[in-house]
């Protein structure tokens, strides 16, 4: 963990399309909500907030006051303006100190241009750049960091498993098994592939293949009149998808 990152918010009165005025005056909107604490509307200075999301992202727990509450918030969600990438709403999740979270961090490489592979002209390419862990919030790391200093040859590769997590820290296993295998044999998350060493012409050859494929799937969706993603925008309202963990909006916000 690296420094406390702390945040004032004031509680917000204004909702609905009223809270236009409050982004013309440099504020941004925002939600507090989490287990066992109704919603609280609340606002934060733009240029604050910025400052803020660089430094924490959606990892890092933040410690919020508000009045004379404290809370102890994820970046859940901002909300941004399709066209001047402005940010139009925030959404704080509150979460317990002596809890364990689960939140996706990015993977570093560590020792890049070190290595006997990259000395020698091959190329290190990452495959992997973000991961799950679960911890106490205050345990969270900035980042999953991997060595990739030993790798020598092409086809060689690190994994999850050759990271070093802090004590208390451990990754988020998911079901990825077909149901019929024994639990020897079902792919453990620790086997996952971070990084792995190309020959030039190997990854230049592998990149001109993949861009065929693209090609060739783009125009079939083209002939076919397949030009949404359905299953996204179904996952979207799906039991389980995306938007089951988070309040109902319009319970929170009128604005959102």
């Amino acid at each position: 963990m690296g420094e406390k990152l702390s945040l004032k918010l004031d509680e917000r009165t204004v909702h609905g399309k009223k809270v236009a005025k409050l982004r013309k005056e440099g504020l941004v909107p925002a939600v507090v909500y989490g287990p066992g604490i109704d919603p609280i509307s609340v606002q934060v200075e733009d240029g604050v907030f910025t400052k803020l999301y660089r430094q924490a992202g959606t990892y890092t727990p933040v410690h919020l006051t508000i009045g004379a509450k404290k809370k102890i918030a994820m970046i859940k969600d901002v909300d941004r303006d399709p066209v001047k990438g402005s940010v139009r709403h925030v959404s704080f999740h509150a979460v317990k100190a002596n809890e364990p979270v689960i939140a996706e961090v990015p993977i570093h490489l560590v020792g890049e241009g070190e290595s006997e592979a990259e000395k020698a002209g091959l190329i290190v390419l990452q495959a992997l750049d973000k991961i799950e862990v679960k911890a106490l919030p205050m345990d969270l790391p900035e980042a999953v960091e991997i060595s990739i200093v030993g790798l020598k040859e092409a086809g060689e590769k690190v994994t999850l498993g050759d990271a070093k997590l802090p004590e208390g820290v451990e990754f988020v296993e998911h079901d990825s098994g077909h149901g019929d295998e024994t639990e020897e044999e079902k792919p453990h998350i620790t086997d996952l592939m971070v990084a792995s060493v190309w020959e030039p012409a190997a990854l230049q050859a592998a990149n001109e293949a993949a861009a065929g494929d693209a090609e060739d799937v783009s125009e079939v969706e083209s002939e076919n009149g397949e030009d949404t993603d359905q299953q996204s925008q179904a996952e979207e309202t799906m039991p389980g998808g995306k938007l089951q963990d988070e309040p109902k909006q319009a319970n929170v916000d009128a604005n959102k």
